[in-house]
């Protein structure tokens, strides 16, 4: 992901700690832990050839990705619905990769709907898209729905009017990412508001440049987190055991589901990260989440071994 990338030169410079917990979520959060909340944390694709011989068999087939993916995450953000329509033949045979496991697709909306031209008359799209990511049927996790950065809260009453028309038996998440959405105070209350009242969840997204998209407001007793990590900078680590901490938080007041996607400027480096948030998660958490296993002798391994990453 290239949103929010900067030098790495100013990575020391910016303040990464996550703002104070909002008082809206004290009428999200019930104040006690559920019983058995659900934690699913994933990437954003599982087509990464730099991953061969790292976390996937040396020499494994393009095609053959999926099933190998699914055995290092419990989840994956699925972008490539936002660049394509698949039908349900299509999903289906991902589905399969999945058979068995507790596993969700969490796909993106179609950017022929969010991204080109307005919101309206894309009622065709929508069914379209909807009609083929049904198709995962029990391994169909949250849908996000994406606008533009130049998509601003003047645009609002066409953005709640598409919302509204999403079908109700699905869980949709909103990411909003015009500065004007979190600089404007009543814009802001709107839209989570909206949001809360809908039962339509709204993404934060914590990345370098654009640290007002890490807003922090839960809208519904889930979130879903879009993390963006420079390819293992220290500040990756320091970032993500403030991360654990607000998590932890959050789950020990009512937190029912828990949506966290590993992103990377260079995916490259997704699953070494990977490996100390999930340590870290399941320590501090009580959780027991499935993480990526490092083929052999592989430079990655070696450096956990080493304690690179404590």
């Amino acid at each position: 992901m290239e949103f929010g990338r900067v030098e790495e030169n100013e990575l020391n410079t910016i303040d990464f700690s996550l703002p104070a917990e909002p008082a809206f979520n004290k009428k999200i959060l019930s104040g006690k832990p559920v019983k058995q909340p659900k934690v699913y944390l994933g990437c954003a694709k599982w087509g990464r050839l730099e991953w061969v011989g790292k976390i996937y068999p040396p020499k494994t087939k393009e095609k053959n990705f999926l099933q190998h993916y699914v055995e290092h995450y419990n989840c994956i953000e699925l972008n490539a619905t936002h660049y394509k329509i698949y039908g349900a033949a299509g999903i289906s045979k991902w589905k399969e990769k999945a058979k068995g496991k507790d596993f969700l697709f969490c796909p993106k909306m179609y950017q022929g709907v969010t991204h080109r031209g307005t919101l309206k008359g894309k009622e065709f799209l929508t069914r379209e898209f909807l009609r083929g990511v049904q198709a995962f049927e029990e391994n169909l996790g949250p849908i996000f729905v994406q606008v533009s950065d130049t998509f601003s809260p003047n645009r609002k009453d066409d953005l709640f009017k598409f919302m509204l028309s999403l079908p109700k038996e699905l869980q949709f998440f909103l990411e909003v990412r015009h500065p004007a959405w979190f600089s404007k105070e009543k814009e802001k209350e709107e839209l989570f508001g909206f949001l809360s009242e809908n039962n339509i969840g709204a993404v934060i997204t914590d990345t370098a440049g654009r640290r007002d998209c890490a807003h922090m407001h839960l809208t519904i007793p889930k979130v879903f987190i879009r993390y963006v990590g420079n390819s293992l900078h220290p500040t990756d680590y320091i970032r993500s055991d403030v991360w654990i901490q607000r998590m932890k938080y959050w789950l020990d007041n009512g937190l029912r589901e828990l949506y966290f996607f590993m992103h990377m400027h260079d995916e490259a480096t997704s699953p070494e990260l990977t490996v100390y948030l999930v340590d870290k998660l399941n320590k501090e958490c009580g959780l027991n989440l499935i993480k990526p296993k490092f083929i052999e002798d592989t430079p990655s391994k070696k450096n956990i071994q080493k304690g690179l990453f404590d």
